[in-house]
C-alpha cells in the first residue's frame, strides 16, 4: 500500500488496511463495509448557524477548530464535513474547507476536483437525462406524457444563462422541449447518495428516482428507463466516504454536498454512521442557518440514519449580528446593530426550543475588529436566552482557539448521556404536504401560515396523485432571511411563508417544496472569484493553484 500522510489516523481510528482506498498520498476513500460488525457509539454533535451575511459565518472553520480543540483534550474526535462545490467556489463564496489554522488538507485539492465524487453525481444524472431523452424520442415503453417531465440536467458550475434551455432541436424527429439545468449540488442525485445507508440502498433509491408520468397518469421512474444499474456504477467509488486531516493532523471525514437552501444540506448519512464506528465525539456541520440544514439534519437526516444530535452548537459573528441589525457589517464596531441583530440569534433558539433539542451551546466566532462591548452584549443576551456562549478564536489559533468550546462541550455531554430524549419532528408523516409545510413554517420559522400559490396547488395534486404524499418535506427557500424574502433580515415580523411549487424526490425520501423565488442553478457574481485564480510554476516544474479563497 502507497506510504501515505493519513497512517497515524488509520491506527488512531483503527482503521484496517483492506478498507483503505489512497488517493494519492493526503487523501483515502474509506469502505464503510469492513465496519458492519464494530458498534456505533460516537454521540453525534450539529454545528448550525445564525442566519449568514453574503459570506457565510465560518461553521466548517468552527467544526474543524473545535475537532482539533477535542483531540487537544484526549478526546477521540472525528469531523464529518460536507464537500465544495465548484460553483460558490468560482463565484462569490469561495471554497468550503474552513480558513486560517482551522481548515482541512490538501486544501487545494479538495476545493476543486478531490476524488470526483461531485463529477460522479453529475455524470449519473446527465446519463438518466441522457437515456430518457433517447427513451422519449426511440418512443419507448413505457410512454412519458412530455408535459409531465420532472428530469433535467445538471453541472457543478454557476450558470445562469442555463436555467431554461431547449432540448431535442438536433434531430428532426425531436422531441423538442423545454428543460433546464440545477447545480449539481441540487441534483436529487446528490440527494440520494447522501441519503443513503449503503451501496444496495443507493441503487434502490435511484430506482424510485420520478422522471415524469405515464399518459395514463402512472409514475415512470429511473428503473423503468433501465437506468438504475448503469447509475449506480458510475456512482460506486463515490459512495465511499473521503477521509483527510486538518493542519493540525486531526481526522475529517468530507463526503457529500448537498446544498441546505435546495435540499437537505448535510453530508452523507454513510459517513456519519462511519464516523460514529472509529470515534466517541463526531462534529457535523448543516449548511447556512438553523432553519434550513440545521433543521433539516434533524428532520431528513437523523430521520433516516436513526439517530439523534447529542448537542448543537450554533455559530453567532458580530459582524453577521450588524449586519442583521442593519448595519454594514464590514464599517467596524455597532453596538445598537449588534443589539437589533440578536433578534436572529433568539429566533432560531427558539424554533430549537420548540423541538426539544438540547440547551445550545452558542460559538461566537472572533473577528479582529469585534469590540469587547458588542461581544459583552453578545454574552449576556445568550445567556437570558437559556444559552451557554463561549468564544472561539478557530481562524487564528485553530485547536487552541477551541479548547474553551471543547470543554463547554464536553462538559454538557458527560451531564446528558441521552442524545435529545425531548426532540419532536412537528409533523406526522400521515399529514399532506401543504400541511407539513405549514407546520415547519410555524415551528422552525415563526411563520403565521402558508398560502400556496396556483401552481404550487397542482403540483401538490401531481405529488398525491404520484403516491408520494406521505414522504417528508424539505424546504428550499433562500439563505439569507428566516422568512421567505431576502431582504427581510433579523428577526421577521409576521409572515406567512409562500410556496410556489412542490418537486418530488422520491430517491432521496422527500418532496420538495418551493419557498418565495429560488434558484436552482445560482449565477456568477458581477466580478467572480474565478478571475483571482491562477496556476503557479514551482522550482522542480510541477504546479500549484493560487488564488482560491
Amino acid at each position: 500500500m502507497i506510504k501515505t500522510q493519513l497512517d497515524h489516523l488509520f491506527e488512531r481510528l483503527d482503521i484496517p488496511a483492506d478498507a483503505v482506498l489512497p488517493y494519492g498520498r493526503e487523501i483515502a476513500k474509506i469502505n464503510p463495509a469492513k465496519f458492519a460488525d464494530r458498534p456505533s457509539k460516537g454521540r453525534v454533535v450539529l454545528v448550525t448557524a445564525m442566519t449568514p451575511t453574503p459570506a457565510g459565518e465560518g461553521k466548517t472553520t468552527t467544526s474543524i477548530g473545535l475537532v482539533d480543540g477535542l483531540c487537544k483534550r484526549g478526546v477521540k474526535a472525528v469531523g464529518a464535513l460536507r464537500e465544495p462545490s465548484l460553483g460558490p467556489l468560482f463565484g462569490l463564496k469561495g471554497g468550503a474547507i474552513g480558513g486560517g489554522e482551522a481548515k482541512v488538507i490538501p486544501s487545494d485539492q479538495i476545493n476543486m476536483h478531490f476524488t470526483g465524487d461531485i463529477h460522479a453525481v453529475t455524470s449519473a444524472h446527465n446519463l438518466l437525462s441522457a437515456l430518457l431523452d433517447n427513451h422519449l424520442y426511440a418512443g419507448n415503453d413505457p410512454q412519458v406524457d412530455l408535459d409531465t417531465v420532472t428530469w433535467g440536467r445538471v453541472l457543478d458550475m454557476n450558470d445562469r444563462a442555463l436555467r431554461k434551455v431547449e432540448v431535442g432541436s438536433a434531430t428532426k424527429k425531436g422531441p423538442i422541449r423545454r428543460d433546464r439545468f440545477d447545480i449539481t449540488a441540487a441534483s436529487e442525485i446528490m440527494a440520494v447518495l447522501c441519503m443513503s445507508k449503503d451501496t444496495a440502498d443507493l441503487k434502490e433509491r435511484i430506482g424510485r428516482i420520478v422522471v415524469g408520468l405515464s399518459p395514463d397518469g402512472k409514475t415512470v421512474t429511473a428503473k423503468d428507463l433501465g437506468a438504475d444499474g448503469a447509475m449506480a456504477a458510475v456512482l460506486k467509488d463515490a459512495m465511499l466516504p473521503n477521509l483527510v486531516r486538518t493542519l493540525e493532523g486531526n481526522p475529517v471525514f468530507v463526503h457529500g454536498g448537498p446544498f441546505a437552501n435546495i435540499a437537505q444540506g448535510t453530508s452523507s448519512v454513510s459517513q456519519t454512521n462511519l464516523c460514529r464506528k472509529v470515534a466517541d465525539v463526531v462534529i457535523t456541520e448543516a449548511g447556512f442557518a438553523f432553519d434550513l440544514g440545521g433543521y433539516k439534519f434533524v428532520d431528513l437526516k437523523c430521520r433516516n440514519a436513526g439517530f439523534r444530535p447529542a448537542a448543537v452548537v450554533l455559530v453567532v459573528t458580530v459582524r453577521a449580528l450588524r449586519y442583521h441589525g442593519g448595519a454594514d457589517h464590514t464599517a467596524g464596531p455597532n453596538v445598537d446593530a449588534v443589539a437589533k441583530g440578536l433578534e436572529n440569534v433568539q429566533a432560531h433558539l427558539e424554533a430549537m426550543k420548540r423541538l426539544g433539542l438540547p440547551p445550545v451551546l452558542v460559538s461566537i466566532n472572533r473577528f479582529p475588529d469585534d469590540s469587547p462591548e458588542e461581544l459583552s452584549l453578545v454574552k449576556q443576551f445568550v445567556q437570558k436566552c437559556g444559552a451557554n456562549p463561549v468564544e472561539g478564536a478557530y481562524f487564528a489559533k485553530g485547536g487552541d482557539g477551541a479548547l474553551e468550546l471543547a470543554d463547554a462541550l464536553m462538559h454538557h455531554l458527560e451531564l446528558n448521556d441521552e442524545d435529545s430524549p425531548d426532540l419532536k419532528i412537528p409533523y406526522e408523516l400521515s399529514d399532506t404536504p401543504a400541511q407539513k409545510v405549514e407546520k415547519i413554517a410555524q415551528t422552525v420559522l415563526g411563520a403565521e401560515g402558508v398560502t400556496l400559490t396556483d401552481k404550487a396547488q397542482a403540483d401538490h395534486a401531481l405529488i398525491e396523485k404520484m403516491g408520494l404524499a406521505g414522504l417528508p418535506v424539505c424546504l428550499a427557500k433562500t439563505h439569507l432571511s428566516i422568512s421567505d424574502d431576502k431582504k427581510v433580515q433579523g428577526k421577521p415580523g409576521p409572515f406567512t411563508l409562500k410556496v410556489t411549487g412542490f418537486r418530488p424526490s422520491a430517491g432521496a425520501g422527500f418532496v420538495v417544496a418551493l419557498c418565495g423565488p429560488v434558484l436552482t442553478m445560482p449565477g456568477l457574481p458581477k466580478h467572480p472569484a474565478a478571475a483571482g485564480v491562477d496556476i503557479r510554476r514551482l522550482d522542480d516544474g510541477s504546479y500549484d493553484i493560487v488564488g482560491l479563497r
